[in-house]
């Protein structure tokens, strides 16, 4: 069941009001560009920006009279382990005595996941699996009978559902976890392959080739593993869409027509005579990062917590880059951590506190994979079973003010209606992700605490501006995928227009504030809505879990 929005008495609705006040463009703009600055060295994990950034945080919370969260301390170590693959590296492929070889960053990137100071595939044999998906829920299994053990394979980015626009088939045009590239490579480990290469094309992937090789290229993180990852495919990849035809064409096979068949229940995998060869150095370095977590502790309901969360992470820094160097990620996501702080400003007003607890998780490595919140998942500072949710901020709005809002993953919870209820007041709607082809919902720090089953919310950028409609918000919105995201342009700029964000911001406080409030009045929590593919493990949860009582 819903928990209810909280009508507000003339007294209580001042203190609300008084509290959304603190919410200011001017405190906004200010924490980011501090954090976007290039003093902090694009805030990448286990450097010196990764202090500067981490202390910010920490004194911030601290000024507004917040708990250190973790036992006395405001950090949560997260154990890291960062490869640097030597990028000379080349990938070729041989085909009766012709060779084409590819240059790292044009025609693909690679590296290994596994701790180790060198990897070798020589002439490995290739295989082109589809999707590279086993689903028994969607009755697929790109893998049926087939043995790639010690091979590489060729894999399709995105799902079938997206191919085909069939309503019918996954879950049609929205991405599933299936179509993401995470997915596919823990596959082909689990099947047993030596290597995998997914092809990129920027529609399926939702993002274009720049994106890719600035992402993958300089020191990638990873989680330690008591295996130091020797369970993961040798080789990991992408192969730009014009790479693979050229490869399928090297072995007389037309990658346009396979593609196609690929997205049909019938499918067969097809063996690609061609053999693959790369040398992978790595530097390897073990180091650890910090979550920044703050508490305001609650009154009657103290041990039930409502979680908010932006990840303070971004690339840092590309020596090998002409002109600017620094990836600031001002966006992505110094916006987000300044939502964090100016929200844990608003409760910090409130006297008295709030029925339920407020938690404030600043976390590491989202950019390498969602690393600090996927270790916070496992390691909870707090019990998943009392979290009552969790609120993701990954990028806040700077365009201006809009009649909508955006939310990623529409209809999987019952915090769509409190997020409607409070968004009423702003005489705005919700509106569902335009591109749920992207799979934007499992590509942010919720998602790991969602595979527990914590209900989370998450939302993007409205589609309508009030005063400029949607085809403008819309060529805003490609201008900065296609010119910043994950660029070195993803700078701070005084010309934002944080008034929108500002409304966004305010939405999460009213969201949380009524999760927090209706704690006085209900012992409810909130839950996926049915046949999302989290319920029942929050099912199960609160099953298990210890009495909410």
């Amino acid at each position: 069941m819903c928990l209810p929005i909280l009508s507000c008495a003339p007294s209580e609705q001042a203190r609300l009001d008084a509290a959304l006040e603190t919410i200011t463009a001017e405190d906004l703009g200010r924490h980011v560009e501090v954090l976007a600055s290039d003093e902090f060295g694009g805030r990448l994990p286990a450097t010196e920006g990764e202090a500067k950034t981490t202390q910010y945080l920490a004194a911030q919370f601290e000024a507004l009279g917040l708990q250190p969260a973790n036992d006395g301390s405001w950090f949560q170590e997260v154990p890291l382990v960062s490869i640097t693959a030597d990028p000379s590296m080349a990938l070729s492929f041989r085909y009766r005595g012709r060779v084409r070889q590819y240059a790292y960053g044009e025609g693909f990137m690679a590296w290994t996941k596994r701790v180790v100071p060198a990897v070798e595939l020589e002439d490995s044999e290739m295989v082109f699996v589809g999707y590279g998906i086993v689903a028994p829920e969607y009755e697929w299994d790109d893998y049926a009978g087939l043995d790639v053990a010690g091979k590489t394979v060729v894999i399709l980015v995105n799902d079938p559902g997206y191919a085909t626009g069939d309503a019918e088939l996954f879950k049609g045009n929205a991405m599933t976890y299936y179509g993401r590239w995470t997915y596919k490579y823990e596959e082909a480990a689990r099947q047993g392959a030596a290597a995998a290469l997914i092809v990129h094309e920027t529609g399926p992937a939702g993002y274009g080739w720049n994106v890719v090789s600035g992402s993958w290229a300089g020191p990638q993180f990873d989680l330690v593993a008591a295996d130091d990852n020797l369970s993961r495919v040798k080789v990991e990849g992408w192969l730009q869409v014009d790479a693979a035809r050229e490869l399928f064409n090297m072995g007389g096979l037309d990658y346009d027509q396979l593609k196609a068949a690929a997205a049909g229940r019938d499918f067969v995998p097809a063996t690609l005579p061609v053999r693959a060869s790369i040398s992978i150095r790595n530097e390897i370095e073990r180091s650890s990062s910090d979550n920044v977590l703050a508490l305001l502790s609650g009154t009657d309901r103290a041990d039930q917590y409502v979680l908010y969360m932006a990840h303070w992470d971004h690339l840092g820094r590309d020596s090998g880059l002409e002109g600017d160097q620094i990836y600031n990620g001002a966006f992505d996501n110094a916006s987000g951590t300044a939502a964090l702080l100016e929200i844990a400003q608003a409760y910090a007003s409130l006297d008295p506190a709030p029925s339920r607890s407020v938690v404030f998780f600043a976390t590491t490595a989202e950019e390498q994979g969602l690393l600090g919140s996927a270790h916070y998942a496992e390691n909870p500072v707090f019990p998943l079973p009392e979290t009552v949710a969790a609120i993701n901020m990954d990028g806040i709005n700077t365009y201006g003010r809009m009649t909508d809002i955006v939310v990623i993953g529409y209809g999987n919870s019952e915090l769509d209606d409190i997020l409607a209820a409070a968004a009423q007041t702003q005489n705005r709607t919700l509106v569902p992700d335009p591109e749920p082809e992207k799979g934007y919902f499992y590509r942010s720090d919720h998602f790991p605490l969602s595979k527990k089953g914590v209900p989370a919310l998450y939302t993007d950028v409205g589609t309508d501006h009030i005063e400029h409609g949607t085809e403008w918000v819309t060529a805003r919105k490609n201008d900065y995928r296609d010119n910043r995201y994950h660029q070195p342009s993803d700078e701070y700029s005084a010309a934002w227009d944080l008034a929108g964000g500002v409304d966004d911001v305010r939405l999460f406080f009213r969201v949380g504030y009524d999760l927090t409030s209706a704690a006085a009045v209900t012992n409810e929590f909130p839950n996926w809505n049915e046949g999302t593919e989290f319920k029942a493990a929050r099912d199960r949860m609160m099953a298990d879990g210890e009495s909410i009582e």
